[in-house]
């Protein structure tokens, strides 16, 4: 069985962000996009690399990646929930847009841009497909009329995903229960609908060996640094939700709800996570969360 959780991020960075494992990120991406956009061969742009985690960069987990026709992709995967995370997507698309852009290029240099999230909670409301992608189109016609098709934007939420092994039958599908099922899988034992597709195997062959003791380390610390904030943000929103029932009977729904993410946000913040990960779990704004600290302050918690 894998020992190893292929969804928290600085695994996931390495199983598909490391030089010898390119043909894996390949066939990744190319169990997402579309047969146009597919890819033979990609660039690394930000390889993993030890040191940069040991140097204390363990928040760059994403995967940015160039095609050979010039296409460039971010690739990040995000085990904790965060209800801001669209805007973040955005951000990290348009951040890997302007990165193409050096000094002197003209704007018609700029290459189709693709990312590709692969989340462990659900975020999409309204849908029970667990990919769905998203474009800019012409809202007047209701189509893509390519004009604009530097844009697009992938979700894959895992947590969507239920397919038993006998309707697997594309390779989002094997990726998909390679990442949700890992740990059932034995590279001895590989069920039939995965075992025909090198990377799969290839994959779950690797992810038991692919880190050293130093790694490892890593990767335990990092497992539990999300668990912590989970259970922080758990605490704290039950206590907040208590809170704003009690508001909410007095004040009304609206105002109760308010209250609630108040009330989250300053438990959190009694507990010294940073602002924009209260933020992320309070769907607050930076500045309130600033203001809530400043109040808090002068009220006298840390």
């Amino acid at each position: 069985m894998c020992r190893i959780n292929p969804r928290v991020d600085f695994a996931f960075k390495k199983l598909f962000g490391s030089e010898e494992n390119k043909d894996l990120l390949i066939s990744l991406i190319n169990a997402i996009v579309s047969d146009e956009d597919r890819v033979a061969e990609v660039e690394l742009k930000n390889p993993y690399n030890l040191a940069d985690y040991q140097a204390g960069k363990i928040s760059i987990l994403d995967i940015k990646a160039k095609s050979e026709q010039g296409r460039w992709f971010n690739v990040e995967m995000q085990i904790s929930e965060d209800y801001n995370f669209d805007k973040r997507a955005i951000y990290y698309w348009a951040k890997l847009v302007t990165e193409q852009l050096s000094e002197g290029m003209m704007f018609r240099e700029l290459k189709k841009t693709i990312s590709i999230n692969i989340l462990d909670f659900n975020f999409i409301p309204d849908t029970l497909e667990f990919h769905n992608c998203y474009k800019i189109i012409n809202t007047a016609t209701g189509k893509d009329d390519k004009l604009h098709d530097v844009f697009e934007l992938h979700y894959i939420e895992l947590r969507k995903f239920i397919k038993p092994y006998r309707e697997i039958t594309t390779a989002l599908d094997r990726w998909s229960t390679f990442l949700t099922k890992a740990h059932q899988l034995d590279k001895q034992d590989v069920p039939e609908q995965l075992r025909g597709d090198p990377a799969i195997v290839k994959a779950i062959t690797a992810v038991d060996r692919m880190f050293d003791e130093d790694e490892r380390l890593i990767y335990e610390t990092r497992m539990q640094a999300l668990a912590d904030v989970e259970s922080k943000i758990a605490s704290a929103e039950e206590k907040g939700l208590e809170k704003g029932r009690e508001e909410g009977m007095e004040k009304g729904l609206e105002k109760g709800k308010e209250e609630a993410a108040h009330a989250i946000a300053r438990n959190l913040l009694k507990q010294g996570l940073d602002h924009e990960t209260i933020a992320q779990a309070t769907g607050l704004s930076v500045g309130v969360i600033a203001a809530l600290a400043e109040a808090g302050e002068s009220a006298g918690f840390p």
